[in-house]
């Protein structure tokens, strides 16, 4: 099977109810562990590539992984960049084989986030390639996306309608209380997704496939591990798990997930290390870390975003 675009994923998500994972991707074993608990589950999946891990990985590497992955999984799976920063990087990705691209214009005032969402979808339609616009602003760090909590902004659903229409993006990301990385909230905080903004932007644009960033949920069982085998890492968390079941059985279609598998893989490789330090072999190390991947993304479908059997 071919890489696809996400439109009849989220014909289908939007229809029935659920929402399709985009998951981060930087290496081979996150590749692998993510396609198999997909490809178990009969669950449509998107693979997303950040800048950081193409300067890490490389385009290449990274696109030539994921085909492998497409020939030992016979599941629909949509190659996306995410927060492309401006029209080259978008275009290198459309070029290099991506069938879905963000262009993250949100930093920009209205009028420009829309000249440079218009250029990116132009050049991408051309090329059959969907593409993924934002309107306001997440709080939090994440690889180059670096938003603090004052610079933070929620969506406006006065605006959504005019932005879909004069930029002719495919799908929209919106900020109704998710923040990139694994640090979202202090513990005693209560996070709290707005779903009234969430209600009116649906009916501003019904149908329209809606986008969530930052949804990673920081399960406390990896964040614990990690302090366990020698971690130095501050307690968090993230958004409850039941707020986005809620969220993905509305017009949320895609959901964004890379801080929770970060954490999982680095519990599995520290738990390793830390029972046998004389451990050398990256083949055992990398082994538990890829199986907390598969159990943790085998969660998410089946629990959070409803996708199982749904390929």
């Amino acid at each position: 099977m071919a890489l696809v675009t996400t439109t009849e994923m989220f014909k289908k998500a939007y229809e029935g109810g659920y929402a399709v994972g985009a998951f981060n991707v930087n290496n081979m074993e996150i590749i692998q562990g993510i396609t198999e608990a997909a490809g178990e589950l009969n669950s449509p999946l998107i693979l997303q590539v950040s800048a950081g891990a193409r300067k890490y990985a490389n385009h290449a590497y990274l696109v030539k992984l994921v085909e492998a992955a497409l020939e030992v999984n016979d599941i629909p799976i949509a190659l996306h960049l995410d927060h492309g920063a401006d029209f080259e990087v978008c275009k290198s990705c459309i070029d290099g084989g991506f069938t879905s691209v963000m262009i993250d214009g949100s930093h920009h005032d209205f009028e420009t986030n829309i000249e440079v969402t218009k250029r990116v979808a132009e050049y991408a339609h051309a090329h059959g390639v969907v593409v993924e616009g934002e309107l306001g602003q997440l709080a939090g760090i994440e690889d180059e996306v670096n938003v603090s909590a004052a610079d933070a902004a929620y969506t406006n659903p006065d605006q959504v309608e005019e932005f879909v229409k004069r930029t002719g993006v495919d799908s929209l990301a919106i900020a109704i209380g998710t923040s990139h990385g694994a640090f979202k909230f202090k513990p005693g905080q209560k996070p709290q997704l707005r779903f009234d903004i969430l209600k009116e932007i649906e009916n501003r644009i019904p149908g329209f496939p809606i986008v969530l960033h930052g949804a990673s949920s920081v399960s406390q069982e990896y964040v614990r591990e990690i302090q366990q085998y020698g971690g130095k890492m501050a307690d968090a968390i993230g958004i409850p798990e039941d707020m986005l079941r809620e969220a993905a059985k509305s017009a949320v279609c895609k959901i964004n997930i890379d801080s929770d598998l970060r954490l999982a893989f680095t519990a599995g490789v520290r738990k390793v290390l830390a029972e046998d330090p004389s451990a050398f072999d990256p083949r055992a190390y990398l082994k538990e870390g890829r199986a907390n991947i598969k159990a943790l993304v085998s969660h998410k479908i089946i629990d959070v975003l409803g996708s199982d059997q749904k390929a």
